[in-house]
């Protein structure tokens, strides 16, 4: 059963039927999903959530999609946890880490909003899908689509990193690598979904496609037993993910599932692609174009599609944002594996660094709640840190000896007593 009404757009409220549509014929604003909470008020319960299989999917109701989800059936549930040695190195009270470096099967958060756009454009008909990617959507339609039996392109910047790139061939798409940013990319992608009977999950199917990451959102209150944290660091590249948690958060308050959530947002982006967090800065809503130049490239969307209404959900909340350079994104991510075992790749390090940044900026309280989100996988982006090494570390070399080993070593010995 659908609980789906139709589309609407964000600006005007112009009505639309469920269709391939992302952009309002008259006024030209962005397209959203429009539900019928009253029939879902009579269904979704918190114990109805607890008893169903442990994926996005136990959402259901609050997603896109007619009948039952065909994609991506184990994605999503990841782990959230409380980050107590990480928690004492910045110096606060309650700190947790949503870790979707873990997200089954391509380590990012990608997962989730494909399963949503993939079981929507089977339903809607289509046989090919598509995308424009910075690599993590790369890698999530690509698998999705071998799964389900789709034919697939994707398109990537041609400077992507070769982990990324690997992948997603490794599903055997048709992979095309654009010269340009991804903001070129984008474009011709946009271009091609006019031409072609294809399902781009995120530029004609949008509405559907980014849908899917409210069930970050869902599982962030649903983990911390049915509340919102008072804080939440977010990753900002097209700033979709932060308006996608804060209308799971709104959606949940209006089911009556939790209290009034009153959770304050923070953009986390790096110095060389920051417009949403100079919008910010600026106490203003006009979010203008850069271009980009960092190591976090899943972030490196100059012209943010949902920049506005990122910056509209931030400033609202009274909540704020910062940047933070390439050598301190590396630092962050070395702080992260060393307290708590997670190896996020760059994006993580940009969100991480940024929250050290505002904390003791003073910006978000130490005694308050706080959640880090985490979106990918470090092994997706091993190029950065093989370039800065002396950041990273480097492994001891010695020859297979015992003399080698002590030599080498003798320093790091001294509070080891030898077995007698």
């Amino acid at each position: 059963m659908s609980y789906v009404l139709g589309l609407k757009c964000r600006e005007c409220g112009r009505l639309y039927p469920k269709e391939v549509i992302n952009v309002c014929e008259y006024c030209f604003g962005s397209i959203e999903v429009d539900y019928d909470y009253e029939a879902i008020r009579r269904v979704l319960t918190r114990a109805a959530i607890a008893s169903r299989p442990q994926s996005l999917w136990r959402y259901r109701e609050l997603l896109p999609i007619e009948g039952e989800p065909t994609v991506g059936l184990t994605s999503g549930f990841t782990p959230l946890f409380r980050a107590n040695r990480l928690a004492e190195v910045l110096g606060v009270r309650e700190l947790y880490i949503k870790d979707d470096s873990v997200s089954h099967p391509t380590l990012s958060f990608k997962d989730r909003v494909v399963s949503v756009a993939l079981t929507r454009a089977k339903e809607l008909g289509f046989d090919t899908v598509a995308c424009a990617s910075t690599g993590n959507l790369a890698n999530a339609v690509s698998a999705h689509a071998a799964k389900a039996g789709l034919k697939c392109y994707v398109f990537i910047p041609a400077d992507l990193e070769s982990g990324k790139v690997i992948a997603s061939l490794i599903y055997h798409p048709t992979v095309v690598a654009v010269e340009g940013t991804y903001d070129d990319v984008n474009r011709l992608c946009a271009e091609l979904s006019a031409k072609y009977p294809w399902a781009f999950v995120n530029v004609n199917i949008r509405p559907y496609y980014a849908e899917g990451s409210k069930s970050y959102g869902f599982e962030v209150a649903e983990q911390l037993g049915w509340n919102t944290p008072q804080h939440i660091v977010v990753p900002a590249a097209s700033g979709s993910l932060i308006t996608k948690i804060s209308k799971s958060f709104k959606e949940l308050t209006q089911l009556g599932i939790i209290p009034k959530a009153r959770t304050k947002f923070y953009a986390a982006q790096a110095v060389g692609c920051s417009p949403i967090v100079q919008a910010i800065k600026e106490q203003s809503d006009i979010v203008k174009p850069v271009k980009p130049k960092t190591i976090a490239k899943s972030l490196a969307i100059g012209n943010p599609a949902d920049g506005y209404y990122a910056t509209k959900v931030i400033l609202d909340a009274g909540g704020g944002g910062d940047a933070v350079a390439d050598d301190e994104i590396i630092d962050a991510m070395r702080l992260l594996a060393e307290t708590e075992g997670v190896f996020t790749e760059t994006a993580g390090g940009v969100t991480l660094g940024v929250a050290k940044k505002l904390i003791e900026q003073g910006q978000i309280p130490r005694d308050e709640s706080i959640v880090v989100c985490i979106t990918g996988n470090g092994l997706k982006t091993l190029e950065p840190l093989q370039e800065r090494l002396d950041r990273v570390g480097k492994p001891v070399h010695i020859k297979p000896s015992m003399a080698s080993f002590e030599a080498a070593l003798g320093d790091r010995l001294a509070g080891h007593a030898a077995k007698r």
